[in-house]
C-alpha cells in the first residue's frame, strides 16, 4: 500500500510540475518589494510595539495614580522669557507646539525628497533632505532646550518630581505668621516645588500670591516653620540628609463652601505640599529620551545619505535612490510616534 501511495505520488508530481520539490525563485521579490524595504518594515513594526509598550505603561500609572501634573503647567516655559508677554507668564504648549510643527513639516521634506529621488532628480533629493536634517536638528535643539529647562530651572530629575497637584480645597498659612490666609488651594491645580534661595523663591510652591507675602523671603535653613517646610539635615538632627532644601507650604483643607474642615478634637485640618508622582519624571525622560534617540539617528543616517546622494552613488545604481525611501519610512514613522507621544504627556 505505501509502495503505490508513493508511485502515485511520482506520478502526479511528473503530470504537474508545479508540485515538484524545486526551491529555485529566492529572487523572487515577497510582496513586491526589496529586501532593504521589507526588513524595514519588519524594524519598524518591531519598534512601534516597544514604543506601544512604553506609553501604555504610561497610561497605566497616569490613570491609577491619586494625582499627576496638569501638562499647561508642566510645559508652560519658552525661551527668551517669551513666556511672560502671556497672562501669569504662562504659555501652555506653545513651546511644544513648535516642536512638533518642525518635525512634521521635516515629514513633509522628506516625501519632497523621495519624490525626487523617483525621478532621478539628484539636486532635488539632496535639497529636501538637507530641510529635513535641518527640521530633525531643529526639533532636538528644542528637546535640548525643553529638558535642560526642566532640569536646571524646575528641578525635575528622573527621580524627583516638584510638580504636584492638589487633591483637595484649602487656604495656605501665611508663611511668616502661620494665620490662615484667604489665599485658596483648589482641588486639581498643580503646583511647582522651587528650591530655598532660588531666584523663584519668592513664589513658593509656584504660586501667585498678594499683598506682602508676594515679597516674603523663605529660609533658606532646612527646618519646620510656621506657614511653609524646607527639607535638610536639620540642626536637630531631623530631616533627611541629602534632600535638597525645596519649599513646602502649608494649607489647611475646606469644602467645597470654603467652610474649613476639622477633626475629632476640633482641629483644623492642616496639610504640607508634597513631592508629584515620581513615575511622571521616570516616564517622561525615559519615553521622550528614547524618541529623541531615535530622531538622533535618524538624522545622522540622513546625513550620511545626504552625503552619498550628492556623491552621485546612488546615480550608478538606478532605482530610484530606493535608499532616500527606506531612510523615507523610518523617518515618517518617528514623526507618528511623537504624535502619540505629544498626546499623552502634552494634552492628556
Amino acid at each position: 500500500m505505501t509502495e503505490e501511495r508513493d508511485t502515485d505520488i511520482l506520478i502526479a508530481e511528473d503530470q504537474k510540475p508545479e508540485l515538484n520539490s524545486d526551491w529555485s525563485g529566492g529572487d523572487r521579490k515577497p510582496f513586491r518589494t526589496s529586501y532593504g524595504k521589507l526588513m524595514m518594515w519588519y524594524f519598524l513594526l518591531s519598534d512601534a510595539f516597544t514604543f506601544a509598550g512604553f506609553l501604555i505603561s504610561y497610561g497605566a500609572l497616569r490613570f491609577s495614580s491619586a494625582s499627576w501634573p496638569v501638562p499647561d503647567k508642566v510645559f508652560a516655559t519658552v525661551p527668551f522669557g517669551i513666556n511672560e508677554m502671556f497672562p501669569n507668564g504662562e504659555a501652555p504648549l506653545i513651546f511644544v507646539t513648535f516642536m512638533s510643527f518642525l518635525l512634521i513639516v521635516s515629514s513633509g521634506t522628506m516625501v519632497r525628497a523621495v519624490q525626487e529621488g523617483a525621478r532621478e532628480n539628484k539636486r532635488g533629493v539632496v535639497f529636501w533632505m538637507l530641510l529635513t536634517v535641518l527640521g530633525g536638528l531643529g526639533f532636538l535643539g528644542c528637546q535640548a532646550w525643553e529638558w535642560t529647562n526642566l532640569i536646571a530651572t524646575e528641578n525635575m530629575t528622573v527621580t524627583t518630581n516638584p510638580f504636584g497637584t492638589y487633591v483637595e480645597n484649602g487656604y495656605y498659612l501665611d508663611p511668616e505668621t502661620g494665620e490662615i490666609t484667604d489665599e485658596e488651594v483648589v482641588e486639581g491645580e498643580t503646583y511647582l516645588l522651587h528650591l530655598a534661595g532660588a531666584a523663584h523663591g519668592e513664589e513658593a510652591g509656584g504660586e501667585e500670591h498678594e499683598g506682602d507675602e508676594e515679597h516674603f523671603a523663605y529660609a533658606t535653613e532646612p527646618g519646620d516653620y510656621p506657614g511653609y517646610v524646607v527639607d535638610g539635615p536639620r540642626a536637630d538632627g531631623t530631616g533627611t540628609a541629602d534632600a535638597k532644601p525645596f519649599i513646602h507650604r502649608k494649607y489647611v483643607l475646606a469644602d467645597e463652601e470654603g467652610n474649613l474642615l476639622t477633626d475629632e478634637a476640633g482641629n483644623n485640618i492642616q496639610l504640607t505640599q508634597e513631592f508629584g508622582p515620581v513615575a511622571f519624571g521616570a516616564l517622561f525622560f525615559g519615553i521622550t529620551g528614547f524618541h529623541g534617540f531615535h530622531v538622533a539617528t535618524g538624522v545622522i543616517f540622513l546625513l550620511i545619505i545626504l552625503i552619498n546622494a550628492g556623491g552621485g552613488v546612488y546615480v550608478a545604481r538606478q532605482n530610484g535612490y530606493e535608499m532616500v525611501e527606506k531612510i523615507g519610512l523610518y523617518w515618517h514613522f518617528v514623526d507618528l510616534v511623537w504624535v502619540f507621544v505629544f498626546l499623552v504627556f502634552y494634552l492628556l
